[in-house]
């Protein structure tokens, strides 16, 4: 394609004069370069990925964020996208809210050196509805009280300690699942902090992560409360790292059982994205290109949790 655009624009230039000539190659050197500037100009972290063929990427045209590499492939339907962000910190994270069910499907969020400082603690003013969920698509109550179950966070308040308001996001409504308090404190905790300890600049460039609990398939719900509330039977984590040595990728996936199971050895919850996005039914990882999406995901899951020294 660019041999193509060179022909053309050298028989333009052959076939212009004087004046015009001049103008129309400072033109194009102008594109040129604005072009080439665009994505310098993002941080790292925020690149898009524009290299190689990639079919199955989401759609950006409503939002350029969608195109970020922590994003899996985007629902539609019932669902709806919601984005959070502060002027000072930028994106937060991101959540795929389904306002038929009420319930959130995944959030999804970055982690590297620029984002991971602080020591703001937890959010103390319990746990507010998101202010960017329209009226009707979420319960007019806390749907987790005096439900049995914890405000399970999907991102962790842990991850987000720069400030305040990123914080306080993490305690959205929207960002909550219902855990039993054994495995949420326990098993679930445990994944949670081999992630953080993963969040090195010894070990990634940037981390990008997007976790959940199944909603989607009756036989892997645990069960529905009368109010109406989804128990996920299953929960799951799947993260892409990238690193001066290039992309990798894992994933977690376990069953949400009431029992205290922190002392069990992570390796036997590993499994590949590939796996993962059988057990779930999500794309993850979308808009890598699609030859180097193939490559992470399809590795065997003996090299997976050698990759990422799970024990």
């Amino acid at each position: 394609m660019p041999g193509r655009i060179f022909f053309y624009v050298t028989h333009i230039i052959i076939y212009m004069k004087g004046f015009g000539r001049l103008l129309f190659c400072f033109i194009m050197v102008v594109a040129v370069c604005s072009c080439g500037e665009d994505d310098d100009r993002l941080p790292v972290a925020q690149r898009p990925n524009v290299d190689g063929i990639n079919v199955n990427k989401n759609n950006s045209s409503k939002n350029d964020a969608y195109e970020r590499l922590e994003f899996p492939r985007l629902k539609g339907g019932n669902s709806m996208v919601i984005v959070h962000s502060t002027a000072d910190y930028g994106i937060n994270f991101a959540v795929e809210w389904d306002y038929q069910k009420k319930s959130q499907r995944w959030s999804c969020y970055q982690m590297y050196a620029a984002n991971s400082g602080g020591n703001v603690g937890r959010y103390d003013d319990g746990y507010p509805f998101d202010p960017k969920l329209p009226a009707g698509y979420y319960f007019e109550f806390d749907p987790f009280r005096g439900s049995g179950y914890d405000h399970g966070h999907i991102v962790p308040s842990a991850d987000r300690q720069s400030t305040r308001e990123v914080n306080m996001q993490t305690f959205y409504l929207t960002n909550m699942q219902p855990q039993k308090n054994r495995f949420n404190a326990g098993l679930w905790a445990k994944m949670e902090q081999q992630v953080r300890d993963w969040n090195v600049n010894s070990f990634r460039d940037v981390l990008y992560v997007c976790k959940g609990g199944t909603i989607d398939k009756e036989s892997q719900i645990l069960e529905t409360l009368s109010n109406g509330l989804i128990v996920p039977r299953y929960f799951f984590m799947a993260v892409l790292c990238k690193s001066a040595q290039g992309y990798k990728a894992m994933g977690f996936w376990v069953e949400h059982i009431n029992a205290d199971h922190s002392h069990d050895l992570l390796a036997q919850y590993v499994v590949n994205i590939d796996e993962l996005e059988r057990l779930t039914g999500i794309d993850f990882f979308c808009n890598l290109v699609d030859e180097e999406e193939e490559k992470i995901e399809s590795l065997p899951r003996e090299n997976v949790i050698r990759e990422w020294g799970v024990r």
